[in-house]
């Protein structure tokens, strides 16, 4: 028994670290797709690419894992089902359920893992990972001059350079406008030549220009008719430029600790106490708001006004005098009224607001809380698919088990990512639409347990064949009987 679990721990883990690669590959190559342009012509360095690719691999752990499960369980019982191992294995007394003991221990201790994973590594890896990417995409283009084109990317200059030597650092035609005062096209630099160097560690951009003039028409604020020109001819002249702008400048990842994404268990507990007690407050406040201002009002949440004997006396009263005021002040007196009335509509509908937004990040807390536990639910329940299921179907390899196992990880996703919208939109609750995937594909893999255990030829044509010619057969007999019966 002890070589067959071992011949079974190796035909499973193998295929699973492929497959969990293979997946997370896919994965990363979507990630560089999607943010191509972000990443692209900006002169980041090998390691700020190599961090970003780590953290963002890291990420895509809870998409790459249960897809690799479903796929290698189907791929190791496939196997061992194409090759008449299982057969042999059977015909030797071992049942199916104790042929997948092992792999359900293992199963158990990567959803273990997985719950690790999820709690501790992955908020630090989502805060690493947004941290670099918010960067990165904030980053400027690195700095590319070209030929007979305007340059903006130097912040208060513009500058054309007609041809460049071979090297890259003798330069002809030399134009630059002066942006940094702020007062327009007022300050122009033309030059013959130079000379463009870049100091060793990029921080400086220097010119060393050569035969040139100093074009400056500065604006009088008090009268801008008078302009007063002035040009200067060098022969030789020295400018430098601050790149450090081109320089990845990394944000305080404490700006970003906050967030749902980064958080643990006892971290996301805490924070959604808070909103909890904030949205009370709010509300209470709202309610004291109206009440102080519209005393009259005993039942707000139904919009309903109940006068005791003693207020309406008061209202007559006021109503008599209201009516007795001259027609000036009584206009001024509905003016007020009318004003009141709108202040306290867009008091209500700005903290509506408020408290709507902090209902849908709550939302978020609950959702991600719940995520921590899915996780591990979706392997376990996703081995107790692909096991049998490959069991059944006797196939192996990449070919139909990679396309049943794409199609129940696209259903699993399409269901979560559902549930998951459901419960951000407030339609839902958050314990029925995160677990919504799982409670729908439970049943699924409990049935094909059974089916695989009692050896039901669950996808074989001529059995399905037999059934409906058995039923349509009993359907016609039963139609002719009781054709019969009526003529008679």
């Amino acid at each position: 028994m002890k070589r067959l679990y071992l011949l079974l721990l190796r035909s499973y883990l193998g295929p699973l670290i492929l497959t969990f690669f293979i997946a997370l590959f896919i994965l990363v190559m979507q990630f560089l797709w999607k943010y191509i342009d972000d990443l692209v012509g900006k002169g980041l360095q090998w390691h700020v690419i190599g961090q970003l690719l780590f953290y963002a691999s890291a990420t895509f752990v809870p998409l790459a894992l249960p897809l690799s499960i479903l796929l290698s369980s189907l791929m190791t019982f496939g196997n061992l089902g194409e090759r008449y191992e299982l057969v042999a294995i059977k015909s030797a007394g071992i049942s199916l359920s104790t042929v997948m003991r092992p792999l359900v221990v293992l199963s158990i201790v990567i959803s273990i893992f997985a719950f690790f994973f999820s709690n501790n590594v992955l908020p630090v890896a989502n805060l690493k990972f947004k941290s670099i990417l918010y960067d990165v995409r904030q980053q400027k283009l690195a700095l590319n001059i070209r030929e007979g084109i305007f340059y903006n990317g130097i912040d208060g200059y513009v500058m054309r350079i007609g041809t460049k030597d071979k090297d890259g650092t003798g330069i002809k035609d030399v134009m630059i406008y002066d942006h940094s005062s702020r007062m327009g096209n007022t300050t122009v630099t033309r030059a013959d030549s130079g000379r463009m160097i870049q100091s060793a560690d990029g921080s400086l951009l220097e010119l060393y220009l050569f035969n040139g003039y100093n074009y400056d028409e500065s604006a009088d604020k008090r009268n801008d008719l008078k302009r007063p020109f002035q040009r200067t001819y060098f022969k030789e002249q020295y400018q430098k430029f601050d790149l450090s702008q081109f320089k990845l400048m990394r944000t305080n990842e404490a700006l970003f600790r906050n967030h749902y994404q980064m958080l643990n268990l006892k971290q996301l507990t805490t924070s959604e106490d808070s909103l909890k007690k904030e949205i009370g407050n709010r509300r209470e406040g709202l309610h004291r708001s109206i009440s102080m201002s519209y005393y009259h009002n005993r039942q707000l949440d139904s919009g309903s006004i109940s006068l005791r004997a003693s207020d309406t006396a008061l209202a007559r009263y006021r109503m008599a005098a209201l009516q007795n005021l001259p027609k000036d002040e009584r206009i001024k007196v509905y003016d007020a009224a009318i004003s009141s009335a709108r202040n306290a509509r867009n008091n209500v509908d700005y903290v509506r607001n408020d408290l709507k937004e902090r209902e849908t990040l709550l939302y978020k807390h609950e959702v991600e809380w719940h995520r921590k536990f899915t996780l591990s639910f979706a392997c376990l329940v996703l081995f107790f698919i692909g096991a049998p299921l490959g069991a059944i179907i006797r196939k192996g390899g990449l070919g139909l088990p990679l396309v049943i196992s794409i199609v129940f990880f696209v259903i699993y996703h399409v269901i979560s990512m559902t549930g998951e919208k459901s419960v951000k939109a407030g339609q839902m609750e958050p314990l029925m639409g995160m677990w919504l995937s799982s409670a729908v594909l439970l049943p699924l893999g409990v049935i094909l347990t059974m089916k695989a255990t009692s050896d039901s030829p669950l996808f074989d044509p001529d059995v399905w064949k037999r059934f409906f010619l058995s039923r349509f057969s009993r359907k016609q007999a039963t139609d002719t009987s009781n054709q019969n019966a009526r003529e008679e």
